[in-house]
């Protein structure tokens, strides 16, 4: 999905560009990267409206889908509205309103069974996102799914913070399809009425009634949780993932390391000093964080000279990462890819065809960075401000995650050198700001080619 360009401008002699992310629903478009066993696992959201269980919804599919699982959401509500454009009120979601009631069960219907028809072909794990606020509904839902074989993990939100609630409403409810023609006031006024109607029939989920089933409880966006028989890795990993998010405001910052002596020679890898340019993007990116006035500003870098070099002169505590380090080229580190295509032409030809999955003889692929780096998200997720100072194939991975790219787009994600990317979570996806520090330095992007000769599966096969 696109991005849109929202602002431009230039500063403080900086140059901007603020863009905004949305989330797709699924956007891991080459199939898993680490396959899971079967049987495959379907998400239930539960909870009233607003309270953030189609944030969560998407965020988590964000998460398994960069893992390597590939995860969709199903969400009830764009059903309801590509089936009927009769919605005009609150009135619509009553209990009594029995026109509206067949409406809304066949959109239900039909969701639950493009679900499971995606899983059975394509997916192994599906987000069922909608309020399911009765046994009833939860029931149907295990019946069809443990139909199929799936397994179920409900995952309700609770909440009674009105100030959640109300941010809530404002920042992601007035922006609905079903309030595209009242103003402001008039939807609020409405969709609280709609949470009322609700919650005449909300039925949570319970620890004695429902004591059988595999869910988590997350009440008041975090502060307690109510886990409930959690059954295998898939929703081990959710549940660990879960407890660790948060919804305060926080700004991540990204940036590559300084120019370094190998970049300017054109060789991957090693571990050289900064040039005479890299020294200058250090005390500009000094700079520049001092002037984002972050009394609570974490710095984060690799075990490599060139990012500790680059995070000196800032004012704040630096923390270390060997998961941070750059992807290991194995026995083509320091070499330039002018000598890789022609030392080892078979490799270089096999990186291009697959650069994902594609691993340096003797060191790493993309696909093994994101599990290196997987700790590395989870920790980030659960600070506040975060200056990562890293390298580009580490900075690409990181990016994907954020922004919600597969792996086909991964490993040509744009990270130029003395360039800060400043990432703020919004809604249900990120805005990222582009911030050029202008200070010159070699362009180590290699795009991707245009035309790659296949090699034969056989072929590949005999190198192991």
């Amino acid at each position: 999905m696109a991005a849109s360009p929202t602002h431009q401008n230039s500063t403080n002699g900086l140059s901007h560009s603020i863009l905004i992310y949305p989330c797709p629903h699924n956007s891991f478009e080459n199939g898993p990267s680490c396959p899971i066993a079967h049987p495959q696992t379907v998400i239930v959201m539960v909870g009233l409206p607003a309270r953030g269980k189609t944030y969560v919804a998407k965020k988590l599919t964000r998460y398994l889908n960069w893992i390597g699982i590939p995860t969709r959401v199903f969400n009830v509500g764009e059903y309801r509205r590509s089936a009927t454009d009769c919605y005009k009120n609150h009135n619509f979601f009553r209990p009594d309103n029995e026109q509206a009631q067949v409406i809304r069960r066949k959109a239900a219907m039909d969701a639950l069974i493009d679900m499971c028809n995606w899983l059975e072909v394509d997916g192994e794990v599906a987000v069922f996102d909608a309020t399911n606020t009765t046994k009833e509904r939860r029931d149907d839902i295990l019946d069809t799914c443990y139909g199929r074989g799936f397994k179920v993990f409900f995952v309700e939100s609770m909440c009674d913070n009105p100030l959640v609630i109300e941010a809530n409403i404002a920042e992601v409810k007035l922006s609905s399809p079903d309030y595209k023609d009242m103003n402001k006031d008039e939807a609020i006024r409405d969709f609280l009425q709609r949470i009322t109607h609700y919650e005449t029939a909300y039925e949570p989920m319970d620890e004695q009634n429902d004591s059988e089933k595999s869910y988590i409880t997350i009440m008041n966006c975090g502060e307690r949780f109510l886990v409930n028989k959690v059954d295998g890795h898939i929703q081990s990993r959710i549940v660990y993932y879960l407890m660790n998010i948060h919804i305060m405001p926080r700004t991540i910052y990204l940036t590559r390391h300084g120019e370094s002596e190998l970049n300017l020679k054109g060789r991957i890898g090693g571990d050289s000093d900064l040039s005479d340019r890299g020294r200058q993007y250090r005390d500009a990116l000094a700079a520049y964080m001092a002037n984002e006035h972050l009394p609570d500003l974490k710095v984060w870098t690799s075990q490599l000279k060139r990012t500790s070099q680059t995070a000196q002169g800032i004012e704040a505590p630096i923390e270390q990462w060997k998961a941070l380090n750059e992807l290991d080229a194995g026995t083509c580190d320091e070499m330039t890819y002018v000598e890789i295509q022609q030392k080892c032409p078979e490799e270089f030809a096999l990186r291009d065809q697959d650069k994902y999955h594609y691993r340096y003889p003797k060191g790493e692929s993309y696909q093994d960075l994101v599990a290196r780096l997987e700790p590395v998200i989870m920790e980030l997720e659960r600070q506040k401000n975060v200056l990562v100072v890293c390298h580009q194939g580490v900075m690409r991975c990181l990016l994907a995650y954020f922004l919600d790219k597969g792996s086909e787009e991964l490993p040509y994600l744009k990270c130029p050198l003395h360039t800060v990317l400043k990432l703020t979570p919004v809604a249900y996806g990120c805005r990222v700001e582009s911030v050029s520090l202008n200070i010159d330095a070699v362009d180590t992007h290699r795009p991707k080619p245009s035309h790659v000769q296949p090699i034969k599966r056989e072929k590949r096969e005999r190198r192991k």
